[in-house]
């Protein structure tokens, strides 16, 4: 199966749901998300190719270019703005690295560390990493905040984030904006135009192997065109610091001179085959489903689940219970779950549970059954 074009109707949840193979009660997407059926078959058939050498590299090398323009319509960008990596803190290396001595990045307090310790690690050449809560994030923007690093949704607490306030007044202040969507993008519409960078490591929500990333940034006139001193001196200083073959786009193999692709593809680095092989189908049919219709089951699931433990709604697919507070810090509540056969994850002192599109009502309510039984034993 295709990607649906603009004249078929979108897959239906439950269409979707159907590719999937996971055993019930899975709620762990916050921790990784199993494949679509599509998706493991390809990468299955590229090892045994693999195995068997029956086959040249070249055609599992293309699922890159191919994840890369699927990802670009996913977000809203075009390819030529879609870098692809390993792993979210690899693809921040070159944005901390282009950052001046002395720059203040200023992250929420809880950020997950491949959003905060790219930048730390600078602190040699005195960049400084400045916390505040994350619902008042964009008022603790000031002149002296050089860049914005968050996520879209919280890894520890699942909050959502309010991207058009931070990066509203990130630009006022002239501040660069990276936000990482990785625990959001799949569940959370996200406009990659709305910030400066937008970093996403697929093998969560996007149902992907481990292995894939991916990083949107600017086209080279955009950041030219850019009128603040502070950002248009950052692009000027912004280098692909990995550069490899792959980064050359398939223009060299050998020695000088040195041929880097156009725009972000120049950022690559050379990919782990098989796992891209297996990220094409599942973004194929992640669009094919749409992400407004995939937002809006999980918020209805995760609202669900939110409502049998007397908790108000929420805008996010992720809920978490704090272990210190109430009879679910007892031993027996989690008993119960894993003797549900409930995965779920705990991540900052908390009990993570995320509500994706191969999830459905009777997922929630063995979740719920196995809690209330326990609140109220």
């Amino acid at each position: 199966m295709g990607i649906n074009d603009d004249q078929q109707a979108p897959l239906t949840i439950a269409q979707a749901r159907a590719e999937w193979d996971v055993q019930k009660a899975f709620l762990d997407s916050c921790s990784y998300g199993p494949p679509p059926r599509r998706g493991w078959d390809a990468m299955q058939r590229s090892l045994d190719q693999w195995r068997a050498g029956s086959l040249p590299w070249q055609p599992w090398a293309e699922s890159v270019d191919t994840s890369r323009e699927l990802f670009g319509r996913l977000v809203g960008v075009p390819a030529d703005q879609v870098a692809t990596g390993a792993a979210v803190s690899q693809l921040l290396v070159p944005i901390a690295a282009a950052l001046p001595d002395g720059a203040e990045v200023l992250i929420p307090d809880i950020e997950f560390t491949s959003g905060v310790y790219p930048f730390a690690v600078h602190a040699d050449r005195g960049v400084l990493v400045r916390t505040a809560p994350l619902n008042t994030l964009a008022e603790a923007v000031d002149e002296s905040t050089t860049l914005v690093s968050f996520s879209a949704a919280q890894s520890a607490t699942g909050e959502v984030a309010d991207i058009p306030a931070i990066t509203r007044r990130a630009r006022e202040a002239g501040a660069l904006t990276v936000l990482d969507g990785t625990q959001a993008a799949g569940w959370l519409p996200l406009n990659a135009a709305d910030v400066d960078f937008l970093a996403v490591a697929a093998y969560k929500w996007l149902c992907a192997p481990r292995g894939t990333a991916f990083l949107t940034m600017p086209t080279e006139a955009t950041a030219a065109d850019d009128s603040h001193p502070r950002r248009a001196e950052f692009f000027d200083r912004l280098k692909p610091l990995a550069a490899g073959w792959f980064a050359a786009g398939g223009a060299a193999s050998y020695g000088m001179p040195m041929h880097l692709a156009d725009g972000a593809r120049a950022f690559d680095i050379s990919p782990a085959w098989h796992s891209w092989v297996g990220m094409t189908p599942a973004l194929e049919l992640l669009l094919g489903v749409g992400v407004e219709q995939i937002h809006t089951h999980d918020i209805a699931l995760a609202n669900r689940f939110r409502a049998g433990l007397g908790l108000e709604e929420s805008n996010s697919a992720i809920v978490t219970i704090d272990l210190d507070q109430g009879k679910l810090s007892w031993p027996g509540a989690l008993d119960r779950l894993d003797a549900a056969g409930v995965r779920y994850s705990q991540a900052g002192g908390n009990m993570r549970f995320g509500f994706h599109l191969f999830n459905d009502e009777a997922d929630v309510d063995t979740a719920l059954n196995a809690v209330t039984d326990t609140m109220t034993s």
